[in-house]
């Protein structure tokens, strides 16, 4: 008999990585870890689970790097940060660090239970006394209107959750279950919170539609945008932010050029303010 080719070989091994990591994911359900920023946030405290994406097993400097650095590079003291699809946190915690108590962040999760997580993160800030901008958690959805939506929780990473009306990310690997969300415009929470000096989206394939429910916040308020977009999406994003005098960028590159369709890591700085890019 003939041994297996070199490529049937990879196959079998490939298969054997895919079930091991998918036996990790079912064991790191409801772990729950407190674990501390990198020192360039101080060493904040924070609530994360490798439920939320299995990256959180690693040194919280591994975690997300990108993240880290657009933090740094958009959040400054003082600044008013909203964090939509804040998963556990991560962005919203780091920029409580930095923009300090002058500053104000609102995390926007429709996961209960990761939106609780965010909530202990966030409580644990407050009564440690630390020079934190205030966090407010917001458990509820983002969209165009005002409705009720259903949110599919992920077979595997909690990441990759995504609105029912949305394709979500092949990540997700089927849903476990499905949780009732509210859904909200951003223009509706302007009559809330104070308004956002830099906006952070991450929510699976819906980016064009949350945009769609922010034109009053984009023509008025003029945050600077850092925004995951999925290919499908590419297009529509850069026709909605382009005729509002926004120019758009790869954060991730080394040198930034305007773009003419948005990237999966789109910066999108308002006219006025895209000469500060480096």
């Amino acid at each position: 008999m003939k041994s297996p080719s070199p490529s049937f070989r990879t196959l079998i091994i490939f298969v054997r990585l895919m079930n091991f990591r998918k036996s990790v994911e079912r064991l790191s359900r409801g772990l729950v870890f407190k674990r501390r920023l990198p020192p360039e946030f101080h060493r904040f405290p924070i609530y994360v689970s490798p439920e939320a994406g299995l990256r959180y097993w690693l040194r919280m400097s591994k975690v997300d790097p990108l993240l880290h650095r657009m933090a740094l590079e958009l959040v400054k003291p003082g600044a008013c940060v909203w964090d939509v699809g804040a998963n556990v946190g991560l962005f919203s915690v780091c920029a409580s660090s930095l923009a300090k108590q002058s500053g104000y962040v609102v995390a926007i999760e429709p996961d209960v239970w990761l939106a609780h997580l965010l909530t202990r993160s966030a409580c644990e800030l407050k009564l440690r006394g630390l020079n934190a901008a205030p966090i407010t958690v917001l458990c509820s959805a983002v969209s165009d209107a005002n409705r009720i939506s259903h949110l599919q929780i992920s077979e595997r990473s909690r990441a990759a959750n995504h609105l029912a009306d949305s394709t979500g990310s092949s990540q997700a690997q089927g849903n476990r279950f499905s949780q009732a969300a509210v859904s909200t415009s951003l223009d509706f929470l302007l009559d809330y919170f104070p308004a956002p000096s830099v906006l952070k989206i991450d929510v699976e394939t819906h980016e064009a539609r949350v945009l769609r429910g922010s034109r009053k916040l984009l023509e008025t308020i003029r945050p600077t945008i850092w925004c995951e977009v999925s290919p499908e999406n590419a297009a529509t994003v850069f026709d909605l932010l382009h005729p509002l005098d926004y120019a758009l960028y790869a954060a991730a590159a080394k040198v930034r050029v305007p773009l003419k369709r948005a990237s999966w890591d789109t910066l999108a700085v308002p006219g006025a303010r895209a000469g500060e890019l480096r």
